[in-house]
């Protein structure tokens, strides 16, 4: 049987947690401002799986910049498949959903990490 590929979504922090949602991660680096852990409703808080700060404040969420920050975003993913291998492995067992506190809900590291594990498939 051929492995299934990974089910992801992603999601705002501000928008209400759902059933659907199945494994909620969150996969920024820093928390949301103004919610409350219990608000967010995680399982896992996957700091590591965020862009570095420096690549962060790089693209500063501009849109002309979303394919420059998505090769080096890459990049670092794939320097730590450590980090990645089991978010990929809960994803062929369910639903995840990647939480992210981005205002632009197509330009931002959520986006770019569910393209690149349901590209790649492994990291």
């Amino acid at each position: 049987m051929p492995e299934q590929k990974p089910r992801i979504r992603v999601k705002r922090a501000y928008a209400a947690p759902a059933p659907g949602d199945g494994y909620r991660v969150l996969v920024d680096r820093l928390w949301p401002r103004g919610v409350s852990k219990e608000a967010l409703r995680l399982d896992e808080w996957l700091k590591e799986a965020a862009p570095s700060t420096a690549l962060r404040k790089r693209f500063g969420h501009d849109p002309s910049q979303w394919e420059a920050f998505k090769a080096s975003y890459f990049a670092e993913l794939r320097e730590k498949p450590e980090v990645l291998a089991p978010l990929v492995a809960r994803a062929r067992r369910g639903d995840v959903t990647l939480v992210f506190a981005a205002k632009d809900e197509t330009h931002n590291n959520a986006v770019a990490l569910k393209e690149f594990l349901e590209r790649h498939g492994e990291p």
